[in-house]
């Protein structure tokens, strides 16, 4: 019994060791915890309250940011076939079978692409068809006219016997009774104006069988036409390039590209372009919300995506008056062609640019990061540091990170960016401003008012233009008058 007792003892310690271990682990873990816990989440607002700016003065630039594609403003293009054009072929768009591949360099009288055959074909074979039967309704016209032309002449020669016939009655018939020879006389004159009835018949007839046969031959001379033109047509739907360059698939101004599986028509003519890389233009969208600070004329700087390194001058040249909504979204965008200076042998159509475009420049004035500017209601303001206020400003301009103070604050003055912790009870200061800010609108919306009620008035006095005289009848509309009435 006592050899087990130290056994005892030794097992004890080590439980005892094993637990006190545990402990220091546990309490090692419960400590990093704590720290982690201020170092991820602060322990109090006011430690974040302490972000500051400073007002800056110098030179605002609001800045629109856009992509675009590059696109060549003038083109030379590679279109249908002339005979295409041509309403008598009754082919009025076909599928583009074969293209060869975008950026292909092709010279002069190289393949380019390929109209679909079997189309033109069946219109062919359907054409002539009607072609046969045309002649032959055409020949049988003919041959018709001439039977009944010639049993009408039957008809002219059977009146003239007629009328010898009753001549010779007449002069038989003076040895007859007078009531005798009135008879005669009277069958003779039904036979002469039946006969000149039936001369006039003949020419009438003549005429007719004429006019029959002629609208025969015109329907097969125009169904001939039409075969001649298919057939031209059916010979030109393999297209070359007319000049040497590089091919260039052709941007649709509706959307789309004109590809293989593309149709193409007398209204859609182009099936491919030959870019003029010394023309360049991109062209992108700016939505609803910035495209009022879009003008003609503004200065861009233009990105390539892929030369970086690479960058272009340009100015906006065209701002679409309508809007268009973007597929598979209700953001409305306008679009803006912007038209690049100068060119760069490594510039090829559809390059995607990243356009920055110079919407307003204002100099020496005042600005700060728009998180530092807060509203209320219709009053804007800023937090002073080591002031317990709220500055009303009057806010301006503004781009993507800052916002112009035309008053309220000064150069260099240091301001929070974050509202401090006890931002309630600060008193607000500059209602002056405030009140000067409602002068202005006040005054903005009077001289809208005034600009809308001159245009009323306008429209109300019309007068003509100087010099102009009314038509005979002629009444002007109720408030138009006529300008230095004579």
């Amino acid at each position: 019994m006592l050899a087990n007792k130290p056994k005892f003892n030794l097992n004890n310690n080590e439980n005892q060791k094993t637990m006190n271990r545990k402990i220091l682990l546990a309490a090692i873990v419960v400590v990093a915890i704590v720290l982690l816990a201020f170092i991820v989440f602060p322990s109090s607002k006011s430690e974040t309250s302490t972000l500051t700016t400073n007002v800056e003065k110098g030179t605002f630039e609001v800045l629109v940011y856009s992509s675009g594609q590059l696109e060549t403003e003038n083109s030379d293009h590679i279109n249908i076939p002339e005979k295409m054009k041509d309403r008598q072929t009754r082919i009025y768009n076909l599928t583009i079978t074969d293209l060869i591949e975008e950026g292909t360099h092709v010279d002069s009288g190289d393949y380019v692409a390929t109209l679909d055959h079997q189309t033109v074909e069946e219109q062919l074979k359907n054409s002539l068809d009607e072609l046969e039967t045309s002649l032959s309704e055409y020949d049988d016209s003919k041959i018709d006219s001439n039977l009944t032309l010639s049993n009408q002449r039957d008809l002219i020669v059977n009146a003239e016997l007629d009328v010898e016939e009753r001549k010779i009655a007449v002069d038989e018939s003076k040895y007859e009774s007078p009531s005798e020879q009135k008879k005669v006389k009277m069958d003779y004159d039904k036979a002469l104006r039946k006969l000149a009835q039936t001369k006039q018949a003949y020419e009438l007839k003549t005429q007719q069988e004429i006019n029959k046969v002629k609208r025969k031959y015109i329907n097969y001379k125009q169904i001939k036409e039409r075969v001649d033109a298919q057939e031209e047509l059916l010979n030109s739907l393999v297209i070359y390039s007319h000049r040497s360059g590089i091919i260039s698939y052709y941007k649709q101004t509706w959307g789309g590209i004109t590809k293989t599986g593309s149709r193409v028509s007398m209204y859609n003519p182009v099936i491919a372009t030959f870019p003029n890389m010394d023309d360049l233009v991109t062209k992108t969208y700016i939505n609803e919300i910035d495209i009022a600070l879009i003008k003609n004329g503004q200065k861009v700087k233009i990105g390539i995506d892929a030369f970086p390194e690479k960058e272009l001058t340009g100015e906006v040249s065209a701002v679409a008056n309508m809007g268009q909504v973007m597929p598979k979204s209700d953001a409305k965008v306008f679009e803006v062609t912007i038209k690049v200076h100068g060119s760069d042998p490594d510039l090829k159509p559809a390059m995607t640019t990243s356009n920055t475009i110079l919407a307003n420049s204002l100099q020496d004035v005042l600005y700060i990061p728009i998180e530092s500017v807060f509203s209320n209601d219709s009053l804007s303001y800023v937090y002073p540091v080591d002031q317990e206020i709220k500055q009303i400003v009057e806010p301006g301009e503004e781009n993507e990170n800052y916002v112009v103070i035309y008053q309220g604050l000064e150069e260099g003055q240091e301001l929070y960016l974050l509202e401090p912790e006890n931002a309630e009870e600060y008193t607000l200061a500059g209602m002056e401003i405030y009140e000067d800010i409602k002068r202005k609108e006040a005054e903005r919306k009077a001289k809208e008012e005034e600009e809308r009620k001159k245009r009323e008035e306008d429209q109300k006095n019309k007068k003509t233009p100087p010099g102009m005289k009314l038509p005979p009848g002629v009444k002007l509309p109720p408030g138009v008058t006529i300008s230095n009435p004579s």
